[in-house]
This record gives C-alpha cells, structure tokens and sequence, in this order.
C-alpha cells in the first residue's frame, strides 16, 4: 500500500512539473514575442536564454548567439556557439562566428569560417570579407582570387559600408573590391606603388567620395615621394 501511495505521489510530481514547465515556456514564448514588438534587445536574450533552458533547440541556440552578435556582444556569442568549424555549423552559427571572430581581431579563425559560407553560398560580399582577411594574413595571391570573383559577381546596385569616419558612408561594392585589389598588389610587391595607386585611382573614378581609397592613396603617394627623394638626396 505505501509503494502504491508513493507512486501515485511521484506520478503527479511528474504531471505537476510537466504542467509547471509547459506555463513557463508559454510565459517566455509571449514574453519574446512581446520584447521584439518593444525593440528590447535585453528582453529577447533574456527570453531565449529561459526558452533554451526550458526546451533546447539548435535553432534557438543559433538565434540568441545571433542576437549577442548583433548587439556587439561578441564574446557571449562564441560562448553559445564556441569556436572551431563544424560541418554541422547552420548558416547561421557560421555567419555568427565569422563576424564574431573578425570583431575580435581572430583573422585566421575568421577566415575559415567565411569560406565555408562561401563553399555553401559564393557570392561578391563573401569574397570581399574572404579578400580583406587573406591580405590581414598576408595572403595576398588568394585575396586576389577573391577579388576578381567579386568584381566579376558584383552588381551596380551592390553597396558596402564603411566607418572609418565619423559619419558613415557608403561606396559600390565594385570599387570597394577594387580598393581591395590594390592593398593585395602592394602586399605583393612593394616595389611596385603605381600599380596599386592605379587600383585606388579606379576606385575613386566610380565613387569619388570613397574615404578610404582617398587615404590609401595618398599614404602610397608619400612613400613613393619619400622613396625618390631617399634615391635623389641632393635634389
């Protein structure tokens, strides 16, 4: 008779959390919804973080890191998501640690992850990212190979952002592979200054305002005068 009494109790502990669990999850499940109609992004990871804790999904888990990153929190998305390259990564959960990883000056890391999105989905902005880091790490050859399938890819509507400035702005994604392409011919062949002034002077012909490329330029031009008067001292 106890053991019977005693299974009838655990039984209904069991229903009794079940219940308990199923109101929770519906509570954080409303509660998200509400937080991404107000725009609280401490809101929404709050929710999540309950919901993965509650009901474990990958798409979920996938979902907070992409939030954390979004909001600058680059470190707590790694901690989601870790750091190594996995074939059973979601688009997602590479985006996630590619971007996350670039934020925090990891260019090799990053690296990897931005050309398995690229294996999955090749496209121009890819392999603007893929060129930028390969010329960090000193791969200039294969920035080069990047660049010219962007610029080969790339459409006139195509833009890309940039922040140098106070105020940012924007250039065709074009030019921006372009400028890309002239770092990569320097990095190759600092001998060779007009090559990569030739590069910037292509960019700034389609986007004059091109902030960057402006600077890139005139930083070559003053090593290449710099280096005529270091051959012509007495001029």
């Amino acid at each position: 008779m106890k053991k019977l009494v005693w299974l009838i109790l655990l039984a209904a502990g069991f229903q009794l959390t079940a219940q308990t669990e199923s109101a929770l999850k519906k509570h954080y499940e409303d509660y998200y919804r509400q937080m991404r109609v107000q725009g609280d992004v401490r809101g929404v990871i709050n929710a999540l973080t309950h919901l993965n804790l509650l009901d474990y999904s990958v798409e979920r888990r996938d979902t907070l890191a992409y939030v954390y990153a979004n909001n600058d929190q680059h470190l707590q998305a790694l901690n989601l998501l870790g750091v190594d390259l996995s074939p059973e990564d979601s688009d997602i959960a590479l985006q996630v640690k590619a971007l996350s990883l670039k934020s925090l000056n990891q260019p090799k890391r990053s690296l990897e992850h931005f050309e398995a999105l690229f294996d999955r989905n090749p496209n121009p902005y890819l392999s603007y990212e893929i060129a930028d880091l390969k010329i960090q790490v000193g791969e200039n050859a294969g920035a080069l190979t990047a660049i010219e399938y962007g610029i080969e890819h790339a459409t006139d509507e195509m833009k890309y952002a940039f922040y140098e400035r106070q105020q940012p702005y924007e250039v065709s994604l074009k030019s921006a592979l372009i400028h890309l392409r002239g770092l990569a011919q320097y990095g190759m062949n600092r001998n060779n200054i007009d090559k990569a002034i030739a590069s910037f002077d292509e960019a700034l012909a389609m986007d004059p305002n091109f902030n960057l490329a402006s600077l890139s330029k005139q930083a070559l031009e003053s090593r290449k005068q710099q280096a005529q008067e270091g051959e012509n001292p007495d001029n």
